[in-house]
């Protein structure tokens, strides 16, 4: 595994991005001069920080490469998708503005939630120059949720009686999550099955919310974001990726592609790792594949480059 040297990583500033609010973020940049392209890291929904380990994985690699990166705190969490797509719209528009970073090559990075957000941009924005996608799924939040929870139960040892209740709870949590049925009606339904062995397999809160509309982009089509990206985009599945519809993905994606007339796609699986690319299932900094780091250098080195 590479790691950054003090001979080819220049500094590590401290800045401010946000739109509407000011959100702490570390740029680190190479040591040689010129205009260098920059890439921002957008997060997976259960981590907010900066500092998460693939975040700073890509802050070791990618400055010895000539390439910028700009991490930056999250909102909070359950941070609606148009807030997210504004937050990294005002990091890219704050790099764009410096002297040191070629406006013409700033990219986005998107791991789980992060690689809805990021084509999203990339669909709105001609600032965005590619894309590099860890785990983007081509489904709905809630239909990926689902697909997710009956991997698991399954995984677990659970019968085909138990998956069909998981999904029926998780159906349940989406009308309540729409305004579809009372609150006291969808509560009482939980109350029930809370007590069986594979209630956390459902990844469903013990005690609702009061009130619906607290998972705003559960219905969220990522196809209506994916055809309207023309750029250069990586993605990077894990080939026992525990939560995506793997194939179901990929032919979106290509659909989209052909829709967009976007000759640049590239997809790869990586073998051994699962929704995060590591090995064996851990998520650290020393279990990041080496697949995984070859993969992205190479295609970065093609297609962006270093300073100039």
């Amino acid at each position: 595994m590479s790691s950054a040297s003090t001979a080819t990583v220049g500094s590590s500033q401290q800045v401010t991005v946000g739109a509407g609010l000011k959100l702490a973020a570390t740029l680190t940049l190479p040591r040689a001069t010129g205009l260098h392209p920059a890439i921002v890291p957008l997060h997976p929904a259960g981590n907010r920080s900066r500092d998460q380990y693939l975040f700073r994985h890509l802050a070791e690699i990618l400055p010895p490469q000539g390439i910028a990166v700009l991490r930056y705190e999250r909102r909070g969490d359950d941070v609606a998708f148009e807030d997210q797509v504004a937050d990294a719209l005002s990091a890219v528009e704050m790099l764009a503005a410096r002297s040191d970073v070629d406006p013409n090559r700033i990219g986005l990075w998107g791991f789980s939630q992060g690689a809805w957000i990021a084509p999203m941009l990339a669909a709105e924005s001609d600032r965005i120059a590619f894309l590099v996608l860890l785990g983007s799924s081509g489904v709905s939040p809630a239909e990926q949720m689902r697909y997710g929870t009956v991997k698991h139960a399954r995984q677990a040892g659970y019968d085909e009686d138990v998956v069909r209740r998981i999904v029926d709870l998780r159906r349940l949590l989406e009308d309540y999550a729409r305004g579809r049925i009372p609150r006291e009606v969808a509560q009482r339904s939980i109350d029930a099955v809370a007590p069986e062995s594979w209630f956390e397999q459902a990844y469903v809160r013990r005690t609702l919310p009061e009130a619906p509309g607290f998972w705003p982009d559960l219905d969220f089509d990522p196809k209506a974001f994916f055809s309207r990206v023309r750029v250069p985009t990586l993605l990077l599945y894990g080939e026992d990726d525990e939560w995506q519809p793997i194939d179901a993905s990929i032919e979106s994606w290509r659909l989209a592609a052909a829709t967009a007339g976007n000759d640049d796609l590239t997809i790869v699986r990586l073998a051994g790792t699962g929704h995060a690319p590591t090995l064996g299932g851990r998520e650290e900094r020393d279990a990041i594949a080496p697949d995984y780091e070859r993969t992205l250098l190479a295609w970065l080195g093609l297609r962006v480059g270093g300073a100039r």
